[in-house]
């Protein structure tokens, strides 16, 4: 025991001073590697891991896994490598079997993997499964402008990196990716709003005659709505190419051509969810305004604009919800010239496009439900 702790007395004795510079190492590695996380959540997707996790309507060893997902026995070692760090990302978690007849020489069928509320709305059966959103934010299209980021910072004017490396901006892209795009959104919209429509659906909704979903897309949110508050009219706006790839207006939603920076429809309220915040402020304000003119009500009598966006908060204690603000400000940077902004940075483009006042909640883990009014 004793040459034991001269030994450890030893390495203590060594590191002495270094051990910041150690840390320091660990801290830039695990920055430098942090992508490791998101294309093995990409893989996880792919494959079907939660999917098959779900359907099998219970946790499973690895073996069975395997199984389901029809992968070959050769790539046993790989899938408890993956399941390993998607675990320790929080992901996935795993239990130990307990049971007497557990066999050493069957070490890999020892854990049972489950779903964490994570994984859970990566399920594809479930309403609200996102994962058509990670997969489009994953994308090849969608990363691959991080490797010019330098550039774009020595180009003169704002363009994002995505147009830097694309000679084309994000919303000129190819067809298949703008269809992955909506598809992305629509699951975000169906995500959100159903928390939304059930928690705050009175408070944010109640009392109002009509709603126009500016950038609305396939009306996911639209139809939530609707469903919940029949007597309201619901109308999506959306660029022409969009409306035209939607199915036909029917007796709950109605959706119309046009361009949200000419004209929105007349309307008790409007509502723009992540819509700001993928343009610049000026570009803000002039759809702001179109939305004060649209709005047929005063005030007193409920006309608002209804925002579900970001509002950065530096002075977060919740060092993950900021995290995930800035992740999302820096990608706005580089795929449009939008950003994510702060309550300062609201309030000037509400003012300057010419509200009176605005109140923001922020109940949406990361986002907030922002009222704005006339």
């Amino acid at each position: 025991m004793a040459g034991h702790d001269d030994d450890e007395n030893k390495q203590a004795i060594l590191l002495d001073g270094h051990e910041s510079l150690l840390e320091a190492q660990s801290h830039l590695w695990n920055l430098t590697f942090g992508f490791i996380n998101s294309m093995s959540l990409k893989c996880a997707i792919q494959l079907g891991i939660p999917d098959v996790i779900h359907k099998h309507g219970q946790p499973i060893t690895l073996s069975q896994l395997l199984t389901s997902l029809n992968l070959p026995i050769s790539k046993t070692d790989w899938l408890r490598r993956l399941l390993r760090l998607l675990v320790h990302s929080g992901l996935l978690a795993k239990t130990n079997i307990n049971t007497t007849n557990y066999n050493n020489n069957d070490e890999d069928n020892y854990y049972l993997y489950h779903l964490t509320p994570t994984s859970s709305i990566l399920v594809k059966e479930k309403s609200n499964n996102v994962s058509p959103f990670v997969l489009t934010m994953l994308d090849s299209a969608l990363v691959s402008p991080w490797h010019v980021l330098s550039d774009a910072f020595k180009c003169n004017g704002v363009e994002p990196a995505f147009k830097v490396a694309n000679a084309t901006g994000l919303w000129e892209t190819s067809e298949e990716l703008n269809k992955a795009f909506n598809e992305a959104m629509a699951s975000d919209a169906k995500f959100l709003m159903d928390i939304v429509v059930s928690n705050w659906g009175d408070d944010v909704f109640g009392g109002l005659k009509s709603i126009v979903d500016v950038g609305g897309g396939s009306g996911a949110a639209a139809f939530i709505i609707a469903k919940r508050f029949p007597q309201i009219k619901c109308t999506v706006l959306d660029l022409p190419r969009v409306v035209a790839s939607m199915s036909k207006s029917d007796e709950m939603v109605e959706f119309v051509q046009g361009d949200m920076f000419e004209f929105i429809p007349p309307a008790h309220a409007v509502l723009l969810k992540w819509i700001l915040h993928d343009w610049d402020d000026e570009d803000c304000v002039k759809i702001l305004k179109r939305c004060r003119e649209a709005i047929n009500p005063s005030k007193e009598e409920g006309g608002r604009v209804i925002i579900l966006d970001m509002v950065v908060n530096e002075e977060k204690e919740d060092h993950e919800h900021l995290e995930t603000q800035l992740f999302f400000d820096m990608m706005m940077m580089v795929l449009v010239e939008g950003k994510e902004r702060t309550k300062q940075e609201w309030h000037k483009i509400f003012f300057d496009a010419g509200f009176s006042d605005f109140k923001i909640k922020p109940v949406l883990g990361v986002r907030s439900i922002i009222e704005v009014y006339p």
